[in-house]
């Protein structure tokens, strides 16, 4: 399955739900694969095979440990990606690279083509108007008919989607993002608070990081310098403050994401190919899935348990909020799946009605930490596991990472019993069918939650209950 993420592709992911490990597996091509900063050290090989941007096969991984260190190799099942600002190739997290310009086209080229439509719609309009007009003329009276009220008169309820764009659309910005080199594209982020937090992705804000240029602006057209407070490539969430930020923010109301139903009513705001302050609705198609994806260099993977959502999401709707009916932020805008490459100049292919979000739950629990201590903190088992693409669960390896134990010594998963070879079916009552899975399911957790654990050992079932345990930051 391909997937983009504004303006990469991603590997493919795995058919059941994320569940979170420790870290993911290093690809094959590797000596050693890094330890994944999702919580938990997953093993395995990275996987082999094409990430290109808009259409990413599934990669497999190599059966050898992979080293524990952070970050883990690009995820062997690739997720859905969608597009945020950044540079170059990758996956789920990717971020979306804006066409270079070129002389009297670029972005400009975008507007130029929607404006000829517009004026070639007009122009046949207005010749219709005019045969209507004389024919009417002609006859013997008028069939128009005038409304009691103008369309400044209409009121629009609150629950309306006109209703729940004018209240969030003056609290969604714009992100561009520019490394030192020049390098950049364009994401969507929402006010997280009254001190001028703004809440994205962190493959929108990645090319900015290392002292690169990051502005925000918003529908007004008012534009704020801002800066990286903190970033989790693992959770592809970042936060970033506005600078002289305007005392007036209204922050967008959070929902809770645990109780969204599917069938659910969503909204999407974001600036899609670089259109800001976009609107689209959908619906929630699907919840817990699971979704793998690396950010543009392809060397660091995410994992999320996502909301699915068919409200069309397209490079740019990165970082944008996920609202539902009422207006309440329910996730995060951070992929989609793609068929194939599109056009506008980018590569990438646009919504065929498969985006998918970070569940606001676990995204506030990230923004949380990264303003508190600038920093992410992952919960993990403490157990290595196998990033190979499989439908039978996600099993501990043999041998761990760079000559780490599979299974941390005192750690989460020892003290529950867990050892090599175990392969973990379920954790509470979610079907964990691979490393990956297990990987993002485990970070929709909390360092200190307790959790059960089915696994299979000698072809007989059994059950562990296990607290998690934490690691600080993405190295």
């Amino acid at each position: 399955m391909s997937t983009e993420n504004e303006g990469t592709a991603v590997p493919p992911a795995p058919s059941a739900p994320p569940v979170p490990v420790d870290a993911p597996a290093a690809p094959a091509s590797q000596a050693q694969a890094p330890q994944g900063p999702y919580g938990q050290d997953a093993q395995g090989q990275a996987p082999q095979g094409p990430g290109a941007s808009g259409d990413a096969p599934h990669p497999g991984a190599s059966s050898s440990a992979p080293d524990p260190s952070w970050p883990p190799p690009p995820p062997p099942t690739a997720p859905y990606g969608d597009g945020g600002s950044g540079s170059g190739p990758g996956g789920w997290g990717s971020s979306y690279q804006q066409p270079a310009p070129k002389s009297g086209r670029g972005r400009g080229g975008l507007v130029a083509a929607v404006l000829v439509a517009a004026l070639v719609a007009g122009g046949l309009g207005g010749g219709l108007g005019y045969v209507l007009a004389r024919d009417n003329d002609e006859s013997t009276g008028s069939t128009t008919v005038s409304a009691s009220a103008n369309g400044g008169d209409v009121k629009r309820d609150p629950g309306t989607t006109a209703g729940v764009a004018a209240k969030a659309l003056p609290s969604t910005v714009t992100i561009e993002a520019e490394s030192t080199s020049g390098e950049g594209g364009t994401g969507t982020g929402f006010v997280f608070d009254k001190q001028g937090h703004i809440v994205t992705n962190n493959h929108v804000v990645a090319d900015a990081v290392d002292g690169g240029k990051l502005t925000a602006t918003f529908p007004t057209g008012k534009k704020y310098d801002a800066e990286v407070v903190g970033h989790a490539q693992g959770y592809d969430v970042a936060v970033i403050k506005l600078k002289d930020a305007p005392s007036d923010l209204k922050p967008l109301t959070l929902g809770d994401s645990d109780k969204v139903a599917v069938g659910d009513s969503t909204i999407a705001i974001g600036a899609p190919f670089g259109l800001s302050d976009t609107v689209t609705t959908g619906i929630i198609s699907a919840k817990n899935r699971p979704v793998a994806s690396s950010d543009g260099s392809g060397s660091q993977a995410s994992y999320m348990s996502a909301l699915q959502t068919d409200a069309s999401i397209n490079p740019g709707n990165s970082g944008g909020p996920l609202l539902d009916a009422r207006g309440n932020v329910i996730g995060i805008n951070s992929a989609i799946q793609s068929t194939g490459n599109g056009g506008f100049g980018t590569g990438q292919s646009g919504s065929i009605g498969l985006g998918f979000a970070i569940p606001i739950n676990q995204a506030k629990y990230v923004a949380q930490e990264l303003i508190k201590n600038g920093k992410p903190v992952y919960a993990k088992i403490g157990a290595s596991v196998s990033l190979d693409d499989s439908s039978d669960g996600a099993q501990i390896t043999d041998q761990g990472a760079g000559g780490a134990a599979p299974v941390e010594p005192g750690g989460p998963a020892a003290k529950a019993g867990l050892k090599p070879g175990d392969v973990i079916i379920k954790l509470d009552d979610r079907v964990i069918d691979s490393g990956p899975t297990l990987i993002g399911e485990i970070w929709t957790h909390q360092p200190g939650d307790k959790v059960t654990i089915t696994y299979e050992r000698g072809g007989k079932q059994r059950t562990a209950e296990v607290t998690l345990g934490s690691r600080v930051g993405d190295n």
